[in-house]
Protein backbone atom coordinates (compact mmCIF):
# COMPACT_ATOMS: atom_id res chain seq x y z
CA UNK A 1 0.00 0.00 0.00
CA UNK A 2 1.50 3.30 -0.87
CA UNK A 3 1.99 6.11 1.32
CA UNK A 4 -1.39 8.37 -0.79
CA UNK A 5 -3.72 5.18 0.18
CA UNK A 6 -2.66 4.90 3.52
CA UNK A 7 -3.12 8.91 4.11
CA UNK A 8 -6.02 8.19 2.42
CA UNK A 9 -7.34 5.73 4.32
CA UNK A 10 -6.69 7.39 7.68
CA UNK A 11 -8.64 10.15 6.77
CA UNK A 12 -11.51 8.37 5.80
CA UNK A 13 -11.13 6.64 9.13
CA UNK A 14 -10.77 9.40 10.56
CA UNK A 15 -13.53 10.98 9.08
CA UNK A 16 -16.19 8.21 9.75
CA UNK A 17 -14.99 8.18 13.61
CA UNK A 18 -16.18 11.68 13.87
CA UNK A 19 -19.47 10.97 12.28
CA UNK A 20 -20.17 7.93 14.08
CA UNK A 21 -19.12 9.56 17.15
CA UNK A 22 -21.69 12.99 15.96
CA UNK A 23 -24.38 10.20 15.12
CA UNK A 24 -24.03 8.47 18.56
CA UNK A 25 -24.05 11.79 20.62
CA UNK A 26 -26.97 12.94 19.11
CA UNK A 27 -28.85 9.74 18.85
CA UNK A 28 -28.28 9.62 22.94
CA UNK A 29 -29.12 13.06 23.66
CA UNK A 30 -32.15 12.85 21.46
CA UNK A 31 -33.19 9.50 23.39
CA UNK A 32 -32.64 10.42 27.03
CA UNK A 33 -33.87 13.57 26.33
CA UNK A 34 -37.03 13.00 24.60
CA UNK A 35 -37.41 10.43 27.53
CA UNK A 36 -37.14 12.98 30.32
CA UNK A 37 -39.68 15.30 28.37
CA UNK A 38 -42.41 13.10 28.51
CA UNK A 39 -42.11 11.84 32.08
CA UNK A 40 -41.88 15.17 32.56
CA UNK A 41 -45.11 15.93 30.73
CA UNK A 42 -46.52 13.02 32.21
CA UNK A 43 -46.37 15.01 35.82
CA UNK A 44 -47.82 18.12 34.31
CA UNK A 45 -50.33 17.35 32.14
CA UNK A 46 -52.06 13.66 32.30
CA UNK A 47 -53.18 11.51 29.77
CA UNK A 48 -55.96 10.41 31.77
CA UNK A 49 -57.77 13.95 31.91
CA UNK A 50 -56.53 16.34 28.55
CA UNK A 51 -55.34 13.29 26.18
CA UNK A 52 -55.60 15.19 23.17
CA UNK A 53 -53.48 18.34 24.58
CA UNK A 54 -50.89 16.09 26.18
CA UNK A 55 -50.57 14.10 22.52
CA UNK A 56 -50.26 17.75 20.84
CA UNK A 57 -47.90 19.10 23.05
CA UNK A 58 -45.73 16.08 23.71
CA UNK A 59 -45.54 16.38 19.99
CA UNK A 60 -44.64 19.96 19.83
CA UNK A 61 -42.03 20.12 22.59
CA UNK A 62 -40.35 16.97 21.51
CA UNK A 63 -39.71 18.29 17.99
CA UNK A 64 -38.63 22.03 19.33
CA UNK A 65 -35.93 19.89 21.83
CA UNK A 66 -34.92 17.83 18.47
CA UNK A 67 -33.91 20.66 16.22
CA UNK A 68 -32.30 22.84 19.33
CA UNK A 69 -30.65 19.65 20.12
CA UNK A 70 -29.16 19.33 16.64
CA UNK A 71 -28.56 22.96 15.34
CA UNK A 72 -26.18 22.71 18.97
CA UNK A 73 -24.29 19.29 18.63
CA UNK A 74 -23.57 20.58 14.86
CA UNK A 75 -22.23 23.60 16.00
CA UNK A 76 -20.46 22.03 19.06
CA UNK A 77 -19.22 19.52 16.64
CA UNK A 78 -17.54 22.22 14.04
CA UNK A 79 -16.22 24.31 16.60
CA UNK A 80 -14.07 21.30 18.84
CA UNK A 81 -13.33 18.95 15.34
CA UNK A 82 -13.11 21.08 12.92
CA UNK A 83 -15.98 18.98 10.85
CA UNK A 84 -17.91 21.50 8.34
CA UNK A 85 -21.40 21.51 8.18
CA UNK A 86 -21.53 20.05 4.81
CA UNK A 87 -19.85 16.96 5.89
CA UNK A 88 -22.55 16.87 8.85
CA UNK A 89 -25.57 17.43 6.80
CA UNK A 90 -26.29 14.34 5.41
CA UNK A 91 -25.97 12.66 8.83
CA UNK A 92 -28.31 15.58 10.84
CA UNK A 93 -30.85 14.96 8.26
CA UNK A 94 -30.75 10.73 9.33
CA UNK A 95 -30.26 11.72 12.85
CA UNK A 96 -33.49 14.35 12.95
CA UNK A 97 -35.54 11.62 10.85
CA UNK A 98 -34.02 8.97 13.62
CA UNK A 99 -35.04 11.24 16.23
CA UNK A 100 -38.90 11.89 15.05
CA UNK A 101 -38.89 8.03 15.40
CA UNK A 102 -37.86 8.30 18.37
CA UNK A 103 -39.80 11.04 19.70
CA UNK A 104 -43.27 9.06 18.10
CA UNK A 105 -41.91 6.08 19.92
CA UNK A 106 -41.93 7.85 23.47
CA UNK A 107 -45.26 9.43 22.91
CA UNK A 108 -46.55 6.36 22.13
CA UNK A 109 -44.57 4.62 25.13
CA UNK A 110 -46.07 7.05 27.37
CA UNK A 111 -49.67 6.90 26.19
CA UNK A 112 -49.51 2.92 27.01
CA UNK A 113 -48.27 2.92 30.24
CA UNK A 114 -50.42 5.32 31.29
CA UNK A 115 -53.26 3.81 29.59
CA UNK A 116 -51.93 0.33 31.58
CA UNK A 117 -51.90 2.38 34.61
CA UNK A 118 -55.27 3.69 34.45
CA UNK A 119 -56.56 0.59 33.78
CA UNK A 120 -55.02 -0.86 36.49
CA UNK A 121 -56.38 2.22 38.81
CA UNK A 122 -59.91 1.45 37.63
CA UNK A 123 -60.09 -1.93 38.91
CA UNK A 124 -58.20 -1.38 42.46
CA UNK A 125 -60.89 1.59 42.29
CA UNK A 126 -63.82 -0.92 41.47
CA UNK A 127 -62.69 -3.29 43.93
CA UNK A 128 -62.25 -0.75 47.01
CA UNK A 129 -65.27 0.76 46.16
CA UNK A 130 -67.08 -2.28 45.99
CA UNK A 131 -65.57 -2.84 49.42
CA UNK A 132 -67.13 -0.09 50.46
CA UNK A 133 -70.45 -0.68 49.88
CA UNK A 134 -70.36 -4.13 50.75
CA UNK A 135 -68.56 -3.12 54.69
CA UNK A 136 -71.70 -0.39 54.18
CA UNK A 137 -74.35 -2.78 53.63
CA UNK A 138 -73.27 -5.14 55.59
CA UNK A 139 -73.09 -2.57 58.93
CA UNK A 140 -76.44 -1.91 57.89
CA UNK A 141 -77.86 -5.21 58.54
CA UNK A 142 -75.97 -6.35 61.26
CA UNK A 143 -77.41 -7.75 64.52
CA UNK A 144 -76.50 -4.48 66.09
CA UNK A 145 -77.98 -1.97 63.88
CA UNK A 146 -81.17 -4.19 63.31
CA UNK A 147 -81.72 -4.89 66.84
CA UNK A 148 -80.51 -1.24 68.06
CA UNK A 149 -83.46 -0.02 65.11
CA UNK A 150 -86.50 -2.18 66.00
CA UNK A 151 -85.74 -1.71 70.10
CA UNK A 152 -86.19 2.04 68.97
CA UNK A 153 -89.01 1.42 67.01
CA UNK A 154 -90.42 -0.66 69.94
CA UNK A 155 -90.97 2.16 72.15
CA UNK A 156 -92.15 5.01 69.24
CA UNK A 157 -95.00 2.26 68.43
CA UNK A 158 -96.27 2.71 72.03
CA UNK A 159 -95.25 6.47 72.14
CA UNK A 160 -95.86 8.26 69.10
CA UNK A 161 -96.88 6.05 66.48
CA UNK A 162 -96.44 9.18 63.82
CA UNK A 163 -93.24 9.45 64.65
CA UNK A 164 -92.88 5.42 64.31
CA UNK A 165 -94.00 5.69 60.67
CA UNK A 166 -91.55 8.07 59.86
CA UNK A 167 -88.83 5.76 61.73
CA UNK A 168 -89.80 3.06 59.02
CA UNK A 169 -90.07 5.21 56.04
CA UNK A 170 -86.61 6.64 57.08
CA UNK A 171 -85.37 2.92 57.69
CA UNK A 172 -86.17 1.60 54.12
CA UNK A 173 -84.96 4.81 52.69
CA UNK A 174 -80.93 3.79 53.97
CA UNK A 175 -81.52 0.45 52.33
CA UNK A 176 -82.75 1.41 49.09
CA UNK A 177 -80.20 4.01 49.22
CA UNK A 178 -77.70 1.59 49.28
CA UNK A 179 -78.88 -0.41 47.14
CA UNK A 180 -79.21 2.03 44.20
CA UNK A 181 -75.34 3.70 44.63
CA UNK A 182 -73.81 0.22 44.24
CA UNK A 183 -73.17 0.85 41.07
CA UNK A 184 -71.95 4.36 41.41
CA UNK A 185 -68.18 6.30 41.74
CA UNK A 186 -69.57 9.55 42.68
CA UNK A 187 -72.61 10.68 44.09
CA UNK A 188 -74.31 14.29 43.72
CA UNK A 189 -73.72 15.93 47.57
CA UNK A 190 -77.27 16.95 48.09
CA UNK A 191 -78.60 13.21 47.74
CA UNK A 192 -75.68 12.00 49.98
CA UNK A 193 -77.26 14.42 52.61
CA UNK A 194 -80.56 13.05 52.23
CA UNK A 195 -79.15 9.33 52.82
CA UNK A 196 -77.30 10.82 56.11
CA UNK A 197 -80.31 13.27 57.20
CA UNK A 198 -82.89 9.26 57.10
CA UNK A 199 -79.60 7.63 58.57
CA UNK A 200 -79.34 10.13 61.64
CA UNK A 201 -82.90 10.54 62.03
CA UNK A 202 -82.47 6.67 62.96
CA UNK A 203 -79.39 7.60 65.34
CA UNK A 204 -81.07 10.59 67.08
CA UNK A 205 -84.20 8.58 67.80
CA UNK A 206 -81.90 5.89 69.63
CA UNK A 207 -79.40 8.39 71.73
CA UNK A 208 -81.61 11.08 71.86
CA UNK A 209 -79.79 14.55 72.85
CA UNK A 210 -76.59 12.14 73.88
CA UNK A 211 -75.96 12.42 70.07
CA UNK A 212 -75.78 16.34 68.72
CA UNK A 213 -75.41 17.03 65.16
CA UNK A 214 -74.26 20.02 63.38
CA UNK A 215 -74.49 19.78 59.36
CA UNK A 216 -73.69 22.65 57.60
CA UNK A 217 -73.58 21.75 53.56
CA UNK A 218 -76.67 22.93 52.64
CA UNK A 219 -74.65 25.79 50.17
CA UNK A 220 -71.58 23.39 48.97
CA UNK A 221 -71.72 21.83 45.58
CA UNK A 222 -69.54 18.45 45.43
CA UNK A 223 -69.65 15.34 44.52
CA UNK A 224 -68.90 12.92 47.20
CA UNK A 225 -68.08 8.78 46.49
CA UNK A 226 -71.19 7.13 48.11
CA UNK A 227 -71.78 6.12 51.70
CA UNK A 228 -68.59 8.15 52.60
CA UNK A 229 -70.17 10.47 55.21
CA UNK A 230 -72.43 8.02 56.71
CA UNK A 231 -69.30 5.60 57.31
CA UNK A 232 -67.48 8.59 59.47
CA UNK A 233 -70.62 9.53 61.00
CA UNK A 234 -71.05 5.80 62.19
CA UNK A 235 -67.51 5.62 63.18
CA UNK A 236 -67.80 7.96 65.37
CA UNK A 237 -70.90 6.52 66.99
CA UNK A 238 -69.08 3.15 66.84
CA UNK A 239 -66.19 4.06 68.63
CA UNK A 240 -67.20 6.44 70.98
CA UNK A 241 -69.09 7.01 74.51
CA UNK A 242 -72.54 8.62 74.04
CA UNK A 243 -74.07 9.36 77.44
CA UNK A 244 -75.63 12.35 78.98
CA UNK A 245 -72.45 13.10 80.60
CA UNK A 246 -70.49 12.85 77.36
CA UNK A 247 -72.72 13.87 74.48
CA UNK A 248 -70.97 13.20 71.33
CA UNK A 249 -70.81 15.90 68.47
CA UNK A 250 -70.42 15.18 64.99
CA UNK A 251 -69.77 18.44 62.98
CA UNK A 252 -69.87 18.20 59.34
CA UNK A 253 -69.28 21.57 57.22
CA UNK A 254 -66.90 22.89 54.02
CA UNK A 255 -63.45 24.55 54.35
CA UNK A 256 -60.79 25.03 52.75
CA UNK A 257 -61.82 22.90 49.38
CA UNK A 258 -62.40 19.87 51.83
CA UNK A 259 -65.63 18.28 53.10
CA UNK A 260 -64.78 18.25 56.96
CA UNK A 261 -66.37 15.35 59.41
CA UNK A 262 -65.35 16.43 62.88
CA UNK A 263 -65.95 14.64 66.43
CA UNK A 264 -65.13 15.21 69.80
CA UNK A 265 -62.64 11.65 70.73
CA UNK A 266 -63.72 10.55 73.85
CA UNK A 267 -62.99 6.59 72.88
CA UNK A 268 -65.17 3.56 74.16
CA UNK A 269 -62.02 0.93 76.27
CA UNK A 270 -64.43 -1.70 74.82
CA UNK A 271 -66.09 -1.40 71.43
CA UNK A 272 -68.62 -4.42 71.24
CA UNK A 273 -69.22 -4.51 67.15
CA UNK A 274 -66.09 -5.66 65.50
CA UNK A 275 -64.33 -3.39 62.99
CA UNK A 276 -63.18 -4.59 60.00
CA UNK A 277 -60.41 -1.85 60.16
CA UNK A 278 -61.24 -1.41 56.55
CA UNK A 279 -63.47 1.62 56.57
CA UNK A 280 -61.30 5.01 56.85
CA UNK A 281 -58.30 2.76 54.57
CA UNK A 282 -61.16 2.21 51.96
CA UNK A 283 -62.27 6.24 51.93
CA UNK A 284 -58.89 7.14 51.25
CA UNK A 285 -57.65 4.76 48.49
CA UNK A 286 -60.97 5.93 47.07
CA UNK A 287 -60.52 9.39 47.29
CA UNK A 288 -56.59 8.82 45.95
CA UNK A 289 -58.74 7.59 42.39
CA UNK A 290 -61.07 10.35 42.66
CA UNK A 291 -59.04 13.25 43.66
CA UNK A 292 -55.34 15.05 43.03
CA UNK A 293 -55.61 15.93 46.67
CA UNK A 294 -55.37 13.31 49.69
CA UNK A 295 -57.57 12.83 52.28
CA UNK A 296 -56.30 13.76 55.89
CA UNK A 297 -57.01 13.07 59.10
CA UNK A 298 -56.04 14.74 61.94
CA UNK A 299 -56.52 13.22 65.57
CA UNK A 300 -55.39 15.32 68.88
CA UNK A 301 -58.38 16.21 71.01
CA UNK A 302 -60.74 15.95 67.96
CA UNK A 303 -60.94 13.31 65.81
CA UNK A 304 -61.23 15.08 61.95
CA UNK A 305 -61.43 13.56 58.08
CA UNK A 306 -60.99 16.04 55.32
CA UNK A 307 -62.62 14.90 51.86
CA UNK A 308 -61.15 16.85 49.03
CA UNK A 309 -64.23 18.74 47.30
CA UNK A 310 -65.20 17.44 44.09
CA UNK A 311 -66.04 19.21 40.90
CA UNK A 312 -69.96 19.02 40.57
Amino acid sequence: MTYLECTTCHTVLHVFLKVATFMVTSWMFMWFGNEYLADYLDHKIEWTKKPLQRFAVGILVMVVYTLIAIVLLTKFFELVFSMRFSSLEQTGYTTIAITFVITLFMTSRSFLFNWRDMAIESEKFKKESSIAKYESLKNQVNPHFLFNSFNALTNLVYDDQDKAVKFIKQLSEVYRYVLDTRDKEVVNLADERKFLDAYLFLQQIRFGEKLKMDVRLADVESMVAPLVLQMLVENAIKHNVISEDNPLTIRLFAEGGFIVVENNLQKKSVTLEESSGLGLENIVKRYEFLSDKAVEVVQNEKFTVKLPILPA
